[in-house]
Parts: structure tokens; C-alpha cells; sequence
């Protein structure tokens, strides 16, 4: 079985090791050769990225019939009703398809947040609110597309959970080893991961077997 890496990504960044000479790339934070993304996340959106150096575990890390869930913390202009909320969980008609079943609530501003550079756009007299929001599955800019058809666009987006693992304790920039189980306990929220040997700065190289 190969190993995995949990990265925390910046706002920014692109899901990709080659450099576009414009933008931020996975190589300017995971100097480890021949790990590559399992799925990806857009360059406006932050949060959990899972890479991997097997193949056959990348195909089954991103294989929908798999159905990993993906929770995502999306702040949004406005605060969603009770009816925006239901349209969000019994799936959102757009123009190329209808989303699935997805969980969806409120919840508070994340604690310990990390700022994003540059800041989000706000406008004066209309609040913002968070919520949390989890699909089994990711077609292309899916949460933001989401939101903005039941009157609420996004603003910013973290990706906080793939499965069984997630961002706790994983400053932006940073990246940990991690091991992968085909039958993982589902996790209470707010929990731990399964993510080992934090990196104090870039680079981990204290990878799990």
C-alpha cells in the first residue's frame, strides 16, 4: 500500500506540481517526488487535499462508486432559511443536472480560523454565516454553484473532511502522513483524524508506513 499526505491548501494555489509561472503550485510546499493529487481542489478554495504515491489507491480514493463523503466549511453572503437549507439536503437543479441528497445546517465561524489573503469580499448592511455542508459528490465547482442557485453565493470555501480524515490541527500550507483504512469508523464531528507526524514548517518527511 503506498503512502498518503493530508495537505492543507492555500487560497491560491493550484492543484497541480508543474508551474504555471503565475501562481502557487503543490510543488512550493511538498518537495516529495511521485505523490500525486487524489481528486482535486480549486484555486479559489482552500482546505483538505489528499495525495498519494500508488495509483491504484488514487483511483480508489476518487472512484465515485466509492461515495467518500466531502464536508465543506462555506461562508456565504446573507444567512439561509429553513426552505434554502431543505433545497440544499434534497438536491439543487441546475442547468446541466440535479445535485444528490447532501447534508447541510449552520454552524458558528469556525474556531481558530486561519486568515485568507486576500480577504473576502464583503458588502455593507449584509451579514455573512457559515455552513457546513457535506456531497458524495464533486462535479466542478459544485458547492459554489450550490449555494448561489438557492440565493446565498459562496464567499469562501474550505474543504474540511474526505471520509475519515480531515484538517484538525493542520495549519494552511502544511502537510501530514497519513494512513489509509478501507473500512474506517465513521468519526463523531469535531474528533480527530487519522493523520500522524505533523510538519513544524513545509515539509514532513516523517511519512506513516
Amino acid at each position: 500500500m503506498g503512502s498518503i499526505l493530508l495537505f492543507n491548501k492555500p487560497f491560491g494555489v493550484i492543484c497541480q506540481f508543474s508551474r504555471d509561472g503565475v501562481h502557487p503550485t503543490l510543488a512550493d510546499y511538498i518537495a516529495l517526488p511521485d505523490f500525486y493529487p487524489a481528486g482535486r481542489l480549486d484555486t479559489d478554495s482552500e482546505g483538505l487535499l489528499v495525495l498519494t504515491d500508488d495509483g491504484k489507491l488514487q483511483h480508489r480514493i476518487t472512484d465515485p462508486k466509492h461515495k467518500l463523503p466531502k464536508t465543506y466549511w462555506v461562508q456565504v453572503e446573507g444567512v439561509p432559511d429553513q426552505d434554502a437549507l431543505e433545497q440544499l439536503r434534497c438536491g439543487v437543479k441546475l442547468p446541466d443536472f440535479t445535485t444528490q441528497t447532501a447534508e447541510a445546517c449552520l454552524m458558528d465561524e469556525p474556531a481558530k480560523l486561519w486568515p485568507r489573503n486576500p480577504p473576502i469580499r464583503e458588502r455593507k448592511h449584509i451579514p455573512t454565516s457559515w455552513l457546513e455542508l457535506t456531497i458524495r459528490e464533486g462535479k466542478n465547482r459544485q458547492v459554489r454553484r450550490m449555494t448561489a442557485a438557492v440565493g446565498f453565493p459562496t464567499l469562501r470555501l474550505i474543504r474540511y473532511r474526505i471520509g475519515a480524515w480531515a484538517l484538525d490541527g493542520l495549519e494552511p500550507g502544511h502537510f501530514v502522513g497519513a494512513r489509509f483504512d478501507p473500512h474506517p469508523n465513521p468519526l463523531p464531528k469535531g474528533e480527530g483524524t487519522i493523520a500522524l507526524s505533523p510538519s513544524g514548517g513545509k515539509l514532513d518527511r516523517g511519512l506513516a508506513p
